[in-house]
């Protein structure tokens, strides 16, 4: 490791080490990390900055450190280092999930931050990342929101789903529609996506147009779905999401 100024993004858990000012948090820098970790990983992000992420026991040294979970550390840090939190929250992940060959069982070796190979069979292991839609379906002046059993949290959603294999991210969102939710939609468009790291997916975020069907809510998934105006919105996702910013997205563009 570099003897220059590192940062350290260090978890127990989902839970995210922050050295502590006062009211404010950041992410821990020094030549090397303020807990024992089991494993450092390096981060890539820049050819500048040296980052590295490890997992540790909620041990620490003094009061002056504090774990936070990775979702609630979204209200206290800057933009570009929860970003890289979540990024190296999924390394750690993936970590753990590749340190023996999937082809042979041999332990995998890690010559890159981001590549471990078998040094038996030479089967190359990346990070997968699972990619998931969101779609907000418009109705005149109303949008569908769900409440799906597994949410942590009081709040209703947007319809979501995971992308299967061999299909499109449009045939993906027709299909989670009709399933969830019984409706068929139209004029499917792409709004925007974001890296979700819980533990490692993409969102990527639709918007379309109800085109028929009565609500039939797929009972194992969702505990409600219906139809909601801007002056009747139940508690929605907090901003750190996707979901969030197209309901924003939707109350500001009436027309």
């Amino acid at each position: 490791m570099n003897t220059k100024t590192q940062y350290f993004y260090i978890f127990s858990g989902e839970d995210l080490l922050l050295e502590k000012d006062g009211d404010r948090y950041a992410i821990p820098i020094g030549e090397y990390p303020p807990v024992a970790v089991d494993r450092l990983l390096e981060v890539t992000v820049d050819e500048k900055t040296g980052i590295y992420t490890g997992e540790a026991s909620h041990n620490l040294p003094s009061d002056t450190y504090e774990f936070m979970g990775l979702r609630t550390s979204y209200d206290f840090l800057d933009k570009d280092s929860f970003r890289i939190a979540g990024k190296a929250f999924e390394i750690n992940h993936w970590d753990r999930h590749s340190r023996f060959c999937p082809a042979c069982g041999t332990a995998t070796e890690h010559p890159l931050p981001v590549m471990k190979i078998c040094p038996n069979c030479k089967h190359e292991l990346y990070p997968v990342i699972s990619a998931a839609i969101l779609v907000l379906i418009r109705k005149e002046d109303s949008i569908l929101l769900i409440r799906a059993k597994n949410f942590r949290g009081p709040f209703h959603g947007l319809v979501a789903g995971f992308l299967e294999t061999g299909e499109t991210l449009e045939e993906c969102v027709v299909r989670e529609v009709r399933e969830e939710v019984a409706l068929e939609i139209k004029n499917i468009r792409y709004f925007g996506n974001q890296p979700w790291p819980f533990p490692s997916g993409l969102m990527v975020g639709f918007i379309a147009d109800y085109a028929g069907g009565e609500i039939c809510i797929q009972e194992e998934e969702l505990s409600s779905a219906a139809f909601y105006n801007r002056g009747n919105l139940p508690e929605i996702p907090r901003k750190l999401s996707l979901a969030r910013k197209m309901i924003d997205w939707w109350i500001a563009n009436p027309s």
